[in-house]
C-alpha cells in the first residue's frame, strides 16, 4: 500500500516532489506510527532551496515536527499500545556506546541521524519511529498543535538550559522565524522584558510576537539594549539564519552578559570577535534538544501555559506542500502545518 509523500531527491535547488512511497516496514523495538499532522521547518525549505551546511541522505521524505497514532507496534515494544496519541523526538538513529547518548545527552551524539535528512521524515501517512523517543500526548492537546513540540523544544534549550535568565532580564531576540518567536515567548515564561528584532519585511511575523507580550523593533535595538543603564541587555537570543546577527549581538550585549546562538548560517564570519572578550561575554551555542525537555514543554503545552496556536498559520494536506513552503519562505505565515492524505 503506497501513500503520497514529500520526498527531497538530490542536492539540486527544489529538487522536491510528491513521491509514492510503500508503508515502512518496522524492527522490533519500533512502532508504526499514522502521522496525524506535521510542521513544516526553516530547515525542511533549506533542503528545498539547498543552502542547508547538514549531510542529506537522498532521496528522503521531509519531515521531522510530527505526532499521530500507533498503528502497529514491533515485539520488543513495552509500554505503548496501538491508537496511543504521540509525538516523536528527532533523534531516529543514535549509538547506545557513544559518551554523549550515555550521559543523556544523545542529541549531541555525532553519529545521531535524524529524520527528514538522514532517515524517512513524516511528510507522509506512516512512518517508523523508534519506541525510545516517543512521548505521550494528552487528548486535550490537538495534534496541530502537538505536532510543534519540537521547535518548542529547541526553544527551550535555547532559552532555559542554554542561558540564564532571570526575572526582569532585558533580553533580545534576533529573528522572528519560528524559533525567534517561540524563543521570545519562553524568556516571556521565564520573567524577561523581551525585545524581537526584524526587517520591514518581518511586519507580519513580528506583529505575531508582540501577540506574547514582547516589544517589536524594526532595525536598531540598540537603544532598546541601552535604555536601563546604559551598559546593554542581560542577554541576546541569536535565531537568525545568518552569521551577520552575531556581530549585532556582541554590540548590545552588556558586559558580562550572555548570547544563545540557535540560529544556522553557513556564512564565514569576517568580524572582528575581539567585544566577546573584552566584555567577558558568555557565547553558548544550543543545538536540539533531549528526553526531559520534551516531557516538560508536552506539560507546559498541555496545561495552557505556552500556547503556540498563535504562530500557525494554516493546515495544508501534503499534496499542497508547495505552498505550505512557498508561504512560509515568503514569511506570509510563521508556521506551515501539513496534513497527509
Amino acid at each position: 500500500m503506497n501513500s503520497a509523500a514529500v520526498v527531497n531527491y538530490s542536492p539540486e535547488k527544489y529538487s522536491v516532489e510528491i513521491r509514492e512511497i510503500p508503508k515502512p516496514e518496522i524492527g522490533d523495538d519500533d512502532i508504526l506510527l499514522e502521522v496525524a499532522n506535521v510542521g513544516v521547518c526553516g530547515s525542511d525549505l533549506h533542503q528545498w532551496t539547498s543552502d542547508h551546511s547538514w549531510p542529506v541522505n537522498y532521496p528522503v521524505v521531509l519531515g521531522h515536527e510530527f505526532g499521530g497514532h500507533i498503528i502497529e507496534l514491533g515485539k520488543n515494544v513495552e509500554g505503548w499500545q496501538e491508537g496511543d496519541r504521540v509525538v516523536s523526538e528527532t533523534a531516529a538513529i543514535i549509538s547506545h556506546n557513544n559518551p554523549m547518548t550515555k550521559r543523556g545527552l544523545y542529541n549531541l551524539d555525532p553519529t545521531r541521524k535524524g529524520f527528514g535528512y538522514g532517515v524517512n521524515g513524516a511528510m507522509t501517512k506512516y512512518v517508523r519511529v523508534p519506541s525510545r523517543i516517543l512521548h505521550h500526548v494528552p487528548d486535550q492537546l490537538p495534534f496541530e498543535q502537538a505536532c510543534l513540540t519540537e521547535p518548542c523544544c529547541v526553544a527551550y534549550n535555547a532559552v532555559v538550559k542554554n542561558a540564564r535568565i532571570e526575572p526582569g532580564d532585558r533580553v533580545i531576540v534576533l529573528g522572528p522565524g519560528t524559533i525567534g518567536i517561540l524563543c521570545a515567548a519562553m524568556a516571556k515564561l521565564c520573567g524577561a522584558e523581551v525585545a524581537i528584532v526584524g526587517l520591514p519585511q518581518d511586519a507580519h511575523r513580528l506583529e505575531i510576537a508582540r501577540s506574547y507580550g514582547c516589544e517589536v523593533i524594526i532595525g536598531d535595538a540598540k537603544p532598546w539594549a541601552l535604555e536601563r543603564d546604559g551598559l546593554g541587555c542581560d542577554g541576546v537570543i541569536d535565531a537568525a539564519g545568518a552569521s551577520i546577527t552575531l556581530r549585532i549581538a556582541l554590540d548590545l550585549v552588556r558586559p558580562a552578559g550572555w548570547i544563545s546562538k540557535v540560529g544556522w548560517g553557513p556564512q564565514p564570519l569576517g568580524f572582528n570577535i575581539d567585544p566577546l572578550v573584552q566584555k567577558n561575554i558568555t557565547l553558548q551555542g544550543s543545538f536540539s534538544h533531549n528526553w526531559p525537555i520534551w516531557e516538560r514543554v508536552i506539560a507546559l503545552l498541555a496545561s495552557g501555559q505556552f500556547n503556540v496556536e498563535p504562530i500557525i498559520g494554516g493546515v495544508w494536506p501534503i499534496t499542497e506542500w508547495h505552498t505550505a513552503f512557498e508561504k512560509m519562505h515568503t514569511g506570509e505565515v510563521v508556521k506551515s502545518v501539513l496534513k497527509p492524505v
